[in-house]
């Protein structure tokens, strides 16, 4: 067997004369060399000491492996998330240990309540000073446990193949989810007989999918069957499903009216006939009154979060309720199920529709289009049509939807306007909606939009981002600029920290608390990192703005200043039933 020292550009040739034999190589090198054959092509990541071997490396991939240099280690695991969410494919990034491990932490939570796939690789210092407070060490695997789906600890080089295929394989399997591999300093140094890399395909002791029972399909089957006001929720659990095609074909032969959850709007068109809207605290007003009608209510890759359910002992009492889950820890969590339907959606909605009846519920649909009626009236023609006064949000995404015609991707930031883009925007195409769902965090769109950007080169991508939520990440602005990523950049600027400023309104007597918030010119910031932009305050300039926007070659950044005080409606006040909905 040979075995020699080599240089990282020399091994795929010497793979392919003998898979029989070992090279040695660094643990960095082997890991590059996973990520190769894993199909990996962009990383996000920002370099420092412990992980400095692992940079040095790449240096001889620039080639084969992409490497973006975000401004904070924050950004890179968001803009991780964009390319994952838009890609379907594992996010990875890279930081150092310390500070840049610790400032993964926000990324990681908000991916693995979403159900993101990543890679995470951190620097550790080396194995002899772990648990001496060396410099820049923390505990980095115990810190992350809690957010993560899976972490491990690298020691010796040897460990690398193997951990980092079992990383790309937890990630991206069954419902999907964050990983981190922290490996210390000399296991990314030391040489070791490297035999190449096999992806992984099955962990003992790792089920992914729960099996399916044929006897809860038909359980679920015989109810949808003998329905008369049968109801569909749907999730994000059908787009990490690639399930859009058997989703769909459920939908239309069943004739149930379906409603969604912010992350899995595009799974189906928004103007589908059977899409009847948003679900949830800020969703549409038929979809949340009439779950407490229908009377078999049919959750599908959806957790029944608190957003959704409201009070969760007033919620679909009246209902018998089926779930479709490919987790089976969501099952039964918050709302009890007549029917659990253990599995993948891909493989058990087939099923599903192979035994129901093929009907028209047209009296039921009906009842949900009486209510959007009511809620054009009262609530959105005044949001997307105002004649007077200053712009408001829903005119924007009124506007880019227009233009776009229902194709572009949107990531949104937190807050009211990412409930008003929720509610707005067209989505014509799966992975067209990218935000932040469970975890709520301020700050995600820019970097998140970088790298929806870099998972989906040839699609128009659209940043909405509020005043506040800009500000906590506009250092990405850097990263725009280096790497010359196109990207436009929505800023719907209220001077408030607008979602808890509506708060404060309705339920604190305006007791207006450190919700007023100063910007700076972002026009000038964005001038000042190379970025062109626009401000904009006479709804008589939008439409042409905004096509100056998407018509520019390269990043473009516009401001446009709404009314201040406006609110997203309707609303369910926190601590109530989702029938008492407030259209105003």
């Amino acid at each position: 067997m040979e075995t020699q020292t080599i240089t990282a550009q020399e091994i795929a040739e010497i793979k392919e004369k003998s898979v029989e034999s070992s090279i040695e190589v660094s643990g960095s090198v082997a890991l590059l060399e996973a990520l190769i054959v894993e199909g990996v092509d962009t990383i996000f990541g920002y370099p420092g000491g412990a992980i400095m071997p692992i940079y040095d490396a790449l240096y001889d991939y620039h080639d084969k492996l992409e490497h973006i240099l975000v401004r904070h280690e924050q950004g890179g695991i968001h803009a991780g998330q964009g390319y994952a969410r838009t890609s379907g494919k594992v996010g990875v990034v890279f930081a150092t240990s310390g500070p840049g491990a610790t400032n993964l932490v926000t990324g990681l939570a908000d991916a693995q309540i979403d159900s993101t796939p990543l890679v995470c690789i951190t620097g550790q210092v080396f194995a002899h000073l772990l648990g001496t407070d060396a410099f820049q060490e923390t505990d980095v695997i115990n810190i992350t446990t809690p957010v993560t789906k899976w972490n491990y600890q690298v020691t010796d080089a040897n460990e690398i193949p193997e951990v980092i295929a079992k990383a790309f394989y937890i990630a991206k399997s069954g419902r999907p989810g964050p990983v981190l591999i922290d490996i210390t300093k000399n296991a990314q140094i030391q040489k070791f007989q490297f035999k190449g890399y096999t992806p992984c395909d099955h962990i003992r002791s790792y089920r992914p999918k729960p099996i399916v029972r044929q006897q809860y399909v038909q359980q679920a089957a015989e109810l949808i069957n003998q329905a008369k006001k049968p109801f569909i929720l749907w999730g994000q659990g059908v787009i990490l499903g690639s399930a859009e095609q058997e989703f769909k074909a459920f939908v239309e032969k069943s004739g149930i009216p379906a409603a969604w959850t912010i992350l899995g709007a595009g799974a189906i068109p928004t103007d589908h006939p059977l899409n009847v809207g948003m679900l949830g605290m800020h969703g549409n007003y038929g979809p949340n009154v009439l779950t407490n009608e229908c009377d078999v209510l049919i959750a599908i890759g959806m957790r029944f979060d608190d957003r959704v359910t409201g009070r969760l002992d007033k919620y679909a009492k009246q209902a018998k309720v089926i779930h479709l889950d490919i987790d089976p820890a969501e099952i039964d969590k918050n709302v009890k199920s007549t029917v659990p339907v253990w599995g993948d959606c891909k493989e058990t909605l087939p099923l599903l529709t192979q035994l129901i009846e093929e009907k028209k519920h047209t009296e039921w649909l009906h009842k949900f289009n009486d209510y959007t009626r009511q809620e054009v009236e009262l609530v959105i023609n005044d949001e997307l049509n105002p004649t007077s006064g200053e712009m408001t949000m829903g005119e924007v995404i009124k506007q880019l939807n227009e233009i776009t015609k229902g194709e572009a991707i949107i990531v949104t930031d937190v807050g009211q306007h990412q409930m008003v883009a929720c509610r707005y925007a067209k989505f014509n195409n799966t992975r067209s909606n990218v935000t932040s769902g469970g975890l709520g965090t301020m700050g995600f769109a820019l970097p998140a939009a970088i790298g929806a950007k870099y998972g989906a080169k040839d699609k128009t991508i659209v940043a909405i981002i509020g005043d506040g939520g800009f500000q906590m990440t506009l250092q990405e602005l850097g990263t725009i600029m280096q790497s010359k990523v196109d990207v436009k950049i929505i800023i719907l600027n209220n001077r408030f920290l607008g979602m808890v400023r509506q708060w404060q309104e309705l339920f604190n007597e305006r007791r207006y608390s450190f919700v007023d918030i100063q910007s700076p010119d972002f026009v000038a910031v964005a001038a000042a990192y190379g970025i062109a932009g626009k401000a904009i305050s006479d709804r008589d300039d939008l439409p042409g703005t905004l096509q100056e926007m998407l018509d520019h070659k390269g990043s473009f950044l516009l401001e446009v200043f709404v009314t201040k005080e406006n609110n997203v409606f309707p609303m369910v006040p926190q601590g109530c039933s989702v029938a008492e909905i407030r259209l105003k």
